[in-house]
């Protein structure tokens, strides 16, 4: 059982940088893949990121990619995604995951924290 709470959103110029935080409870939280999704107004859920449980494997969405960097720190519980470049487009409500791979499928996750809102002014 884990419980995701994502934390760092806030408004933000074009061009400017946000660092996202989830921090997670629970002891198993070094064992499970996590992942980063975004979804805004009338919008499809989207897939921004993922990392593997030791961290050593990442994946991105296409456009976020060369933009974002997720990371992990297993000895905080936390993952973070670093934002840089924003733009407009990526306004959205992101929301933390975990399940057992990594996976742009938002299904393949288990836990999903309540999200935290991002708004990129332009």
């Amino acid at each position: 059982q884990v419980q995701l709470v994502e934390s760092g959103g806030g408004l933000v110029q074009a061009g400017g940088f946000l660092r996202l935080s989830c921090a997670a409870s629970g002891r198993a939280f070094s064992r499970y893949a996590m992942g980063w999704f975004r979804q805004a107004p009338g919008k499809e859920r989207e897939f921004v990121a993922t990392i593997s449980a030791s961290g050593r494997i990442t994946d991105y969405g296409a456009s976020v990619k060369g933009r974002f960097t997720i990371s992990r720190d297993n000895a905080k519980n936390t993952v973070y995604l670093r934002m840089n470049s924003l733009n407009p487009e990526d306004t959205a409500v992101y929301y933390c995951s975990a399940g057992p791979i990594t996976s742009s499928g938002g299904s393949s996750y288990n836990y999903w924290g309540q999200g935290t809102q991002v708004t990129v002014s332009s």
